[in-house]
């Protein structure tokens, strides 16, 4: 079998914060299958590209998913969100209810 796969590191390391949001990222990386400073790098472009926030609780994060961020692929209009459900992931927010007239 080959050595590839249809996600990326990014995408993987997402999808591995959507469902453990207060790993490390050691742990990260070892979920995903790289090094912790790898985990690192990915994590903070992920926030730079607006995809995640990252909180200091105490001597740990805690990583929020933004869902209604585009994808940056040209092929696509969708969401991260969207594709982080595909891979599993259930956003645990909250809908806001409207008050209805």
């Amino acid at each position: 079998m080959t050595n590839w796969s249809f996600i990326t590191t990014h995408g993987l390391i997402l999808a591995t914060i959507a469902k453990h949001p207060r790993s490390t990222a050691r742990e990260i990386g070892d979920v995903v299958g790289v090094t912790e400073r790898t985990a690192h790098k990915i994590i903070t472009d992920l926030e730079d590209g607006g995809y995640i926030t990252r909180t200091k609780v105490g001597r740990k994060n805690k990583y929020t998913i933004h869902p209604n961020t585009p994808m940056t692929e040209e092929t696509s209009d969708a969401a991260v969100g969207e594709l982080l459900v595909m891979l599993g992931w259930k956003n645990r927010r909250r809908k806001t209810s409207k008050a209805v007239d």
